[in-house]
């Protein structure tokens, strides 16, 4: 891999620069992430940092949302904020000649949000009818309430955008403090692309940055999933049935042993056709269009989830066939065949996942955030090439604990 981790200091604060150069396109990608500073961070406000989020692409107090994005426009810029469960990200795209005009309005963002309780309230009122669509979203309703069982009582068993009551309650005070709070050299990561070199970025970055604040990092949050097998039923007029489970999976982002997790989770049900839940499920009972599995590995939590659809007169099957492919996979693992198929595709897709200047700049950032070295894909790789089926099916076997399935079913 090309980026490399390099560091500037800004307000005596070290600051970690994800970056690669690329001359092929005459482009500037830029990345700014503030780590600890997602939805992780709303406590009881829920929907406050997706909104946070929302009013920063509003553009400044001075120019205004509409004036501010006819200048973005009239040089190709691309200026958007994003929040996920850990990060919180500003994300800016230009051309390698408005460079600085672009960094000249991401710095006036920074420096004068538009914190104008008319902007929030079309903020709010936008989010709200957004919510309110999703009330028939049954897929999304399944989801939120698995989160409920599988998270209790931690931020992970709020939904990113909030609820109705939670949005209508948040006070442009509330986005301030938090923006306040999360917009701090402390937590910042920065990534950084294209045609320009090092030492030109970080006078630019130091020029751009140098009035953020410099407080403290926020606090990180460990969220432990819920080993308790519950199932929730909500009861909607639907035409069929929505079932989304989860379960507990115990490990951490640094296990050396997640590469047979991951070889482990494309067999059972991330491989789509061909997975165990697939085949078990739609080739051999009809029961479903699609069953999906996977385990997802964060710095935060770890699980293990997937989700189907299905008659309204097969819910309960299909419920109990999962149950059953999940303690016969534990017990009796994979097949040679299996395996191998599984290696074939993983190895023989990697080449596409590094293709473009972002997913290069976004697997450098991902490894750096884990605590990963850069060459940690490629040694998963040769690791998966050399797995042994004895050696995967007695890992399974040691992670029973994805039996504990909570099941979250919305159906008539």
């Amino acid at each position: 891999m090309s980026a490399t981790v390099k560091h500037i200091k800004i307000n005596n604060i070290d600051i970690p620069v994800i970056f690669e150069q690329d001359k092929n396109l005459p482009i500037l990608n830029l990345q700014l992430v503030f780590k600890n500073s997602g939805y992780m961070q709303d406590k009881k406000k829920s929907g406050l940092a997706s909104l946070s989020s929302k009013l920063l692409d509003e553009g400044t107090k001075e120019l205004g949302s509409t004036k501010f994005a006819q200048k973005l426009e009239d040089s190709a810029i691309s200026l958007s904020s994003s929040v996920g469960f850990e990060t919180f990200v500003i994300e800016l795209s230009s051309i390698k000649e408005v460079n600085d005009k672009a960094l000249k309005l991401l710095k006036e963002l920074l420096n004068d949000p538009n914190y104008d309780n008319k902007v929030l309230e079309k903020i709010k009122t936008i989010k709200t009818g957004s919510l309110k669509r999703k009330e028939n979203d049954f897929d999304y309703i399944a989801s939120k309430e698995l989160k409920t069982l599988l998270f209790k009582n931690s931020a992970l068993e709020n939904p990113a955008s909030g609820t109705i009551e939670s949005i209508s309650k948040i006070k442009l005070a509330d986005i301030k403090t938090f923006l306040e709070k999360t917009i701090d050299l402390n937590n910042l990561i920065i990534v950084a692309g294209g045609d320009i070199d090092f030492d030109e970025l970080s006078i630019k970055l130091t020029k751009l940055l140098k009035n953020l604040n410099a407080n403290k990092e926020n606090k990180f949050i460990s969220v432990t999933t819920n080993d308790k097998a519950q199932t929730k039923t909500i009861t909607k007029d639907t035409q069929q049935a929505y079932i989304y489970f989860g379960s507990p999976f115990n490990t951490t982002v640094t296990n050396e042993e997640n590469y047979k997790a991951k070889v482990a989770s494309f067999i059972l049900g991330g491989s789509g056709f061909g997975s165990r839940l697939m085949e078990e499920i739609r080739v051999k009972r009809g029961l479903a269009y699609s069953a999906y599995g996977y385990v997802s590995i964060n710095k935060s939590h770890n699980y293990f989830t997937g989700y189907l659809q299905t008659k309204l007169e097969s819910a309960d099957e299909a419920k109990e066939l999962v149950s059953k492919i999940i303690t016969d996979f534990v017990k009796d693992g994979v097949t040679q065949v299996e395996l191998d198929a599984a290696k074939n595709f993983l190895l023989g897709s990697e080449p596409l996942r590094t293709e473009t200047l972002s997913q290069r700049l976004n697997r450098a950032f991902t490894l750096f955030y884990k605590g990963l070295d850069f060459n940690h894909t490629q040694k998963e790789l040769e690791k998966i090439e050399n797995l042994k089926l004895e050696d995967l099916n007695t890992y399974i076997k040691s992670h029973d604990e994805i039996k504990n399935l909570s099941f979250s079913i919305v159906r008539k």
